[in-house]
C-alpha cells in the first residue's frame, strides 16, 4: 500500500508545529486512529507522529498489539467496566471526568501492579453533548485523585465546540490553560 499521503500530512503538521512554536515548548503530535488500519497507523508512526490514540475500547484492544514504535493513548469516554482493557496498555488516558472513574483505574492498576497517567476532562464550553467536569470542579477533583497512589494527573483536556473559524475556540483553550496555572 502507498502511504505517501499520510507521510506528507505528518511532515506538513510537524513543519507547522515547528513554525508556530516560537517559545520552544514541547508539543506532542498525537494521531487519532479512529477507523484506520494498523498498517496506516504504523505508516504514521514511521512518518514521525509522537503518539497514536484510539477513542473506542474495542478498537484500542484490537490495534494495541499490531501498532509499534510509539506511545498509545486512549482518548474516548471510558466506562468503568472497560477500564481493565486500557490500564497497563495506554500510556495516557485523556478522558477522566470523575473520581469514580479514577478509583476504578486505581483498582485496576493495583491488580496489574502498574501506574496510570491521566488527563482530567473539563467541559469548558458547557456543552450538554460533551463529557467532562465543570471548570469550577477541577481543583477539587484533582486534589481527590492526587490521593490515589497509582493514578497520576498529567494535565487537563477539553473538547472545544465545532466552529467554522478555529480562532473562535481560543477563549475555550485560554480558560482551560487558566485552570492549570491558577
Amino acid at each position: 500500500m502507498d502511504f505517501s499521503e499520510i507521510e506528507n500530512n505528518v511532515k506538513r503538521l510537524k513543519d507547522e508545529i515547528s513554525a508556530g512554536n516560537a517559545y520552544g515548548e514541547a508539543v506532542t503530535l498525537v494521531a487519532a486512529t479512529k477507523t484506520q488500519s494498523a498498517e496506516a497507523i504504523n505508516a504514521a508512526i514511521r512518518a514521525g507522529v509522537d503518539a497514536v490514540a484510539e477513542n473506542k475500547v474495542q478498537e484500542f484492544r484490537e490495534k494495541f498489539e499490531a501498532v509499534h514504535g510509539c506511545p498509545q493513548h486512549f482518548i474516548g469516554h471510558l466506562q468503568t467496566n472497560k477500564v481493565k482493557y486500557v490500564v497497563g496498555r495506554a500510556g495516557l488516558i485523556h478522558s477522566v471526568d470523575s473520581l469514580h472513574l479514577a478509583e476504578a483505574i486505581e483498582k485496576e492498576c493495583e491488580k496489574k501492579d502498574v501506574h496510570a497517567n491521566i488527563l482530567v476532562e473539563v467541559n469548558v464550553a458547557g456543552e450538554d453533548s460533551k463529557f467532562g467536569i465543570k471548570p469550577e470542579e477541577t481543583e477539587s477533583l484533582i486534589r481527590q485523585i492526587a490521593k490515589l497512589p497509582r493514578v497520576h494527573v498529567r494535565g487537563l483536556m477539553t473538547i472545544a465546540p465545532f466552529v467554522e473559524k478555529p480562532e473562535e475556540n481560543r477563549p475555550i483553550f485560554h480558560k482551560l490553560h487558566k485552570l492549570l496555572v491558577d
